[in-house]
């Protein structure tokens, strides 16, 4: 198929994250996402509803690895993390 494979897990129980999470899809290419915040909007809601809370945070276990907040909002998930600046230019059009 054409799908990916999640893979999650409760987290450490130290209120540093509420579950973990890796997602493979090599059928596209993808031998495995290292921050996957579109599974976010799946997997949230599955354990707020497992932790008894809206607002959670969620670690990627990848090798390069990634930590986000999410919360639900009647039935949309808000996800958000950290950035860092990389480049910033003006393109004239």
């Amino acid at each position: 198929g054409n799908g990916g494979t999640i893979v999650t897990a409760p987290g450490d129980g130290g209120g540093d994250c509420d579950y973990v999470v890796r997602f493979f899809a090599p059928s596209v290419g993808i031998p495995e996402d290292p921050a996957t915040g579109s599974i976010t909007c799946t997997l949230a809601p599955y354990w707020a509803a497992r932790h008894g809370k809206r607002a959670l945070r969620a670690r990627q276990l990848s090798p390069r690895g990634g930590e986000l907040r999410c919360e639900l909002a009647g039935d949309r998930v808000k996800i958000a993390r950290q950035a860092r600046l990389y480049l910033q230019g003006t393109i004239a059009i």
